[in-house]
C-alpha cells in the first residue's frame, strides 16, 4: 500500500495491512483532537521524503511523526523495534479496512462511542502488549 502526506512531500510504502485499530491515549487524542486511527506496519516501511519529516519524541519509548509541510500526522514509532503506526489518512483513496481492535479503551471518553465489534484493550493491556519492559 502507498499513502501520502496533505501536501504530497511525504510517501510511505508498507506491505497491505487492512487490520485497523484506533487508540483512545490522552496522547493520541491530544495530538489528533480525536482518536488515532491507524494500522501496523512494522518495521517494513519504505519512505520518500523523509527530509520533510519532523519527529515528537512522546515518550521513552516512542516518537510521533508529521510532515514539516502541511502538518499531516504520518505514524506512530516504538522506538525499540521500529514498529510504525501509520495514519489511515494517508491511505486515499482508503482500502476495504478493517476495525479490529480499540486500545486504552477506559481512557475514551465517554461522548463517542463506535459501534464496531472490536478487541478491546485496557491501558494495562496496552502497555503489557507494546510498551517495552
Amino acid at each position: 500500500m502507498q499513502g501520502r502526506c496533505l501536501c504530497g512531500a511525504v510517501t510511505i510504502t508498507t506491505p497491505e495491512n487492512v487490520a485497523m485499530n484506533a487508540c483512545h491515549c490522552g496522547m493520541c487524542r491530544r495530538w489528533g483532537s480525536s482518536p488515532y486511527m491507524s494500522i501496523h506496519a512494522g518495521p517494513d516501511i519504505s519512505i520518500s521524503g523523509a527530509d520533510e519529516i519532523g519527529t515528537f519524541r512522546s515518550s521513552d519509548w516512542a516518537e510521533r511523526a508529521f510532515c514539516r509541510i502541511c502538518g499531516t500526522h504520518l505514524y506512530y514509532r516504538l522506538i525499540p523495534t521500529n514498529d510504525h503506526e501509520l495514519s489511515i489518512g494517508l491511505f486515499q483513496p482508503e482500502p476495504e479496512f478493517q476495525f479490529t481492535e480499540q486500545i486504552f479503551i477506559d481512557r475514551k471518553p465517554r461522548w463517542y462511542e463506535f459501534a464496531n465489534v472490536t478487541n478491546n484493550l485496557t491501558e494495562a493491556e496496552g502497555f503489557a502488549n507494546f510498551a517495552p519492559p
